[in-house]
């Protein structure tokens, strides 16, 4: 009897030794299971804005010439381009061909005559010398264009519209107007062009804008046009609509306790900076989105909420 207690123990012992292996093998082979760290926003309720974004150019709608009004030539010449100049200010001095020639010969004989053969030219409005076309010593004719002036007054963006658009623009009261520095002008709508482009299918529109700021002819600045307005709707941040490479199904991953998050699909509606309306489902306030860490994530993948 002994003996065959003596032979069953180191059986026994296999055994177990065995049966410990083999769960540690087990326990080995189930990789972790991974947790991805991720930040979580509510629902929001809130107004959303769909706009669509066009083009203008900044223009100058009312120019002065300054002309001259004798044959003769430039003696002085006080115009320069980019100078802003007042109502009535010299700009040019002519004298003609005859004056020049004989000098102050004639009021040496009879100098009740004060002849001068000097003409003066004046700014006949307050303004921006945008261009020069004459310098001093230039011979020039009678009528002819010495110098151009915008009045700082008739600044206007011309914006080509779409004509599928042109419904938007009436509605639109208040327009804003970005410039490339990123200056916001409001302009309001002062006048409509009677004629559609036929190649772009395009209607040339006026905006009028109040600015003291001296803006160059030519800026293209963004218009942006209110197309509808989304009231008390649910929105989302961008980033945590996801959406397949064809962009046909969108979802967002759910937080159903504080280590999973669960994949729901919605229904998107418009975007604007930045944040997607959400039609459908319809979520609670509590309820809690991933919005960053949430890209590639599973179905029922376990995460971890980071302040």
């Amino acid at each position: 009897m002994k003996g065959a207690i003596k032979i069953l123990c180191p059986a026994v012992f296999a055994l177990l030794a065995l049966a410990s292996c083999q769960q540690q093998t087990d326990t080995e082979a189930e990789p972790p299971v991974p947790v991805t760290p991720v930040q979580v926003v509510s629902v929001a309720d809130t107004t959303l804005l769909e706009t669509i974004d066009v083009n203008a150019v900044s223009a100058y709608l009312e120019k002065s010439f300054v002309k001259a009004n004798i044959n003769g030539y430039i003696q002085t010449a006080n115009a320069q381009t980019g100078k802003q100049v007042g109502n009535g200010q010299l700009l040019f001095s002519l004298i003609t061909k005859e004056a020049k020639a004989i000098g102050n010969s004639v009021n040496k004989l009879d100098p009740n005559l004060n002849f001068s053969g000097v003409a003066q030219i004046r700014a006949a409005q307050a303004g921006l010398i945008v261009q020069v076309n004459h310098q001093k010593g230039d011979y020039v004719q009678d009528g002819e264009a010495l110098a151009t002036i915008s009045n700082r007054n008739s600044l206007v963006f011309l914006l080509d519209l779409p004509y599928e658009y042109n419904q938007l623009i009436n509605t639109n009261k208040n327009i804003s107007i970005e410039l490339p520095d990123g200056q916001r002008l409001q302009g309001s709508l002062a006048g409509t062009m009677p004629s559609v482009d036929s190649l772009a299918q395009t209607q040339r529109y006026i905006l009028k804008v109040n600015t003291a700021t001296a803006i160059p002819e030519g800026l293209i600045a963004k218009v942006k046009l209110i197309k509808s307005n989304r009231a008390n709707t649910q929105v989302l941040p961008k980033s945590a609509v996801l959406a397949n490479e064809t962009e046909e199904e969108f979802w967002v991953m759910k937080m159903i306790n504080d280590s999973t998050a669960i994949k729901v699909s919605v229904k998107k509606g418009i975007e604007n900076n930045g944040f997607v309306e959400v039609l459908s489902p319809k979520f609670a306030p509590t309820d809690r989105i991933v919005t960053t860490g949430n890209y590639g994530i599973a179905d029922t993948a376990k995460v971890k909420i980071m302040k």
